[in-house]
């Protein structure tokens, strides 16, 4: 049976001889990537943009701009996925064979619906965001409060075992 070894390590290790006595005498990292990049034979890029559906190829549904009402619209095509998948159960007690357009349309409602909540998603994240960091400061006023408790009833203590001291 033959059996492959580990590769060696990178020739790079070496500039971490040191490093146990001085950590500056590391490298410095590299810079993050900026724009696009090549991995695996694909193309990336660092942009956090979300393509539009009509760059996808898809039909939308819901209004354009940047003024869409997203409750409305989800709302909308919520209920239009709901009479689509009716009429799909309908075809195919029916009408079996004609079932191939209604599914391309419940297809086409279930991509605007993603399309529209992944849209939501940098106000999400800001949202979470938010709601941590709250939690965070009120995590840290509790903790002065009950550092503040602690240090009066020191205080107190201290003062009673004073007061003890001298009345001996």
């Amino acid at each position: 049976m033959a059996t492959a070894t580990y590769p060696p390590p990178p020739p790079y290790y070496r500039l971490y001889k040191y490093y146990e006595q001085d950590p500056s005498s590391a490298p410095e990292p590299p810079p993050p990537v900026q724009g696009t990049y090549q991995l695996y034979g694909a193309t990336y890029t660092t942009d956090d943009v979300l393509p539009s559906l009509e760059d996808q190829g898809v039909r939308q549904l819901y209004p354009k701009g940047l003024n869409v009402d997203f409750k409305k619209e989800l709302r909308s095509l919520n209920r239009e996925l709901q009479l689509h998948i009716l009429e799909l159960a309908d075809v195919l007690i029916e009408r079996p064979s004609q079932y191939a357009r209604r599914v391309e349309d419940i297809s086409l409602i279930f991509k605007n619906l993603h399309h529209l909540l992944n849209s939501l998603r940098p106000h999400q994240a800001r949202a979470t965001l938010i709601h941590i960091l709250e939690l965070q400061i009120q995590r840290r006023k509790q903790a002065v409060e009950d550092i503040k408790r602690r240090r009066e009833e020191a205080q107190r203590l201290l003062k009673e075992a004073l007061g003890t001291l001298e009345g001996q």
